[in-house]
């Protein structure tokens, strides 16, 4: 398991950040890496840390014996379990640590009930022939043993950084709006993420200075009443008196109003003249904002607007007579088109009815021209 300690070192022995050094606590002889120097402020941070001293860099030997422990741990476990069954105790093994020395066996059990482990101690250490710690330890320990990485990707805390399990509720979580899928909200462990604890005081201060939702305020936009709150981003969401519901900023509201106070009245008054002053701040800036300067400006943006509006209108004009005079060109030409067309026909017409009159006549010449007939009695035939 790794602990925290505040250790010396022999004859000023002077070491950096990530040595691996050989150190000697009040557990026995151990193996560690330096962090950082044992400032007042480190210190402070730390309760109760236990105490030893720095023996000596670890050197090639060192890492050797140190693998081989490792890996002898893993058979004093499988071992271990079989002897916790054979004695049908009620607890489950988490760890079996060796320290560096090979003077002590601490040996991590979970166990909801008190064990009585003496015979286990005796057989184990029969077995081992060395001293037998029995810790008991709980799940988030467990974790601190076991786990490696967390759901965000990084190393899990208890393994890392934290020197205290903190206690975490559900509370916590609905504070920060967090979800309440216990697969989501859970680490390694199974129990609630230590991290929820870690913004929780912060979330706490900054709610402090929210209108708790239900509250009726009078804003710069009028009177309204709280609905919803952010407390990250101090932000307030108001229905209105009209309705209309926005997201306001802390400092919009002007004050706030408790129907159950005596003064109610007055706050209401007040919260008025608020309302009125503020808006009346809001006209000076806005008529401070015209200028001399922003006036000829705003003068010459009008003019060149009022140009451009008067050549638009004079290229609708043109093209609306180029679009007329389009429409008159094509209307005449159907018109010629048509009058051809029906002299053409009339003179067709005309040329015909002539023809027709003269072969008449040619017929009519004709027939008075010819002799009648005579019979062989002498009389005319017609």
């Amino acid at each position: 398991m790794r602990l925290l300690g505040v250790l010396g070192t022999r004859n000023e022995g002077q070491f950096a950040r990530g040595d691996r050094v050989v150190v000697r606590t009040n557990r026995g002889l151990e193996t560690g890496e330096v962090l950082c120097e044992a400032s007042e402020n480190a210190i402070n941070q730390m309760k109760n840390p236990s105490n030893g001293q720095i023996i000596r860099l670890m050197s090639t030997e060192d890492q050797v014996e140190l693998e081989r422990l490792q890996t002898q741990q893993q058979d004093y476990f499988k071992r271990s379990q079989q002897i916790v069954a054979r004695h049908g105790l009620d607890m489950e093994l988490a760890e079996v640590e060796k320290l560096f020395g090979g003077e002590r066996l601490i040996v991590y059990y979970i166990s909801e009930d008190r064990v009585d482990f003496r015979e286990l101690v005796k057989t184990l250490a029969a077995e081992f022939q060395m001293r037998i710690e029995m810790r008991q330890i709980g799940v988030r320990d467990e974790a601190k043993l076991l786990a490696d990485y967390g759901d965000c990707g990084k190393p899990v805390c208890c393994n890392t950084h934290l020197m205290q399990m903190p206690p975490v509720s559900m509370k916590m979580a609905k504070l920060q709006k967090a979800t309440l899928d216990p697969t989501k909200i859970s680490g390694r462990c199974g129990r609630l993420k230590c991290c929820l604890r870690y913004e929780y005081d912060t979330y706490v201060s900054l709610r402090e200075e929210l209108p708790r939702s239900g509250t009726e305020v009078i804003t710069n936009s009028g009177r309204g009443k709280i609905l919803n709150q952010e407390i990250l981003s101090q932000q307030l969401l108001v229905e209105l008196e009209s309705g209309r519901r926005l997201m306001l900023h802390v400092s919009e509201i002007l004050t706030t109003l408790d129907r159950k106070s005596p003064d109610y009245e007055q706050q209401v008054a007040e919260g008025e003249r608020l309302l009125a002053a503020a808006r009346a701040d809001e006209m000076d800036l806005a008529l401070g904002a015209f200028t001399p300067e922003t006036d000829e400006a705003g003068s010459r943006e009008e003019e060149d607007k009022g140009r451009q509006r008067k050549g638009k209108s004079r290229r609708r004009r043109r093209n609306r007579k180029g679009q007329r005079k389009r429409q008159d060109g094509s209307s005449e030409t159907a018109s010629k088109d048509k009058n051809n067309t029906s002299a053409d026909s009339s003179a067709q017409e005309t040329a015909g009815g002539n023809k027709k009159k003269k072969r008449r006549r040619r017929r009519r010449r004709r027939g008075g021209d010819r002799k009648p007939n005579q019979n062989a009695e002498g009389g005319n035939t017609t």
